[in-house]
């Protein structure tokens, strides 16, 4: 599977209209959360904080929905390529996250339709 259209908001930054490749390159990994027949969508905003001292002033915005659930990620760093790759690591600890739980559901509800079973006979 690869990974859904992403839209873009740049913000009349053009040094962020040259990272569209990188996001898809980096962002193609997450494939592996999604299923065939889920709907994915995700929306990516770039927004540069005004002129400061120093310090990080690179802000990348993700909202990821995948069948009505939203996965938000948001990372302020140096660069927008440090930006990109922390918010592809929080996306990737958000969606591993919700695989581990939906995963422990389903172990769950297995373990309790058994114990059913077991003392109808």
């Amino acid at each position: 599977m690869t990974f859904p259209r992403i839209t873009y908001n740049y913000n009349d930054l053009d040094e962020a209209r040259a990272l569209t490749d990188v996001i898809e390159t980096k962002f193609s990994s997450l494939t592996k959360y999604f299923h065939e027949n889920q709907t994915v969508t995700c929306d990516v905003e770039f927004v540069k904080i005004p002129a400061q001292q120093n310090g990080p002033i690179h802000t990348l915005r993700v909202n990821l929905i995948v069948d009505g659930t939203l996965f938000r990620a948001e990372a302020t760093e140096e660069s927008f390529e440090q930006s990109i790759d922390e918010a592809r690591a929080e996306l990737d600890k958000e969606l591993r996250r919700s695989k581990d739980k939906q995963a422990t559901l389903h172990k769950q509800a297995g373990r309790e339709a058994k114990e059913k079973m077991l003392e109808a006979e």
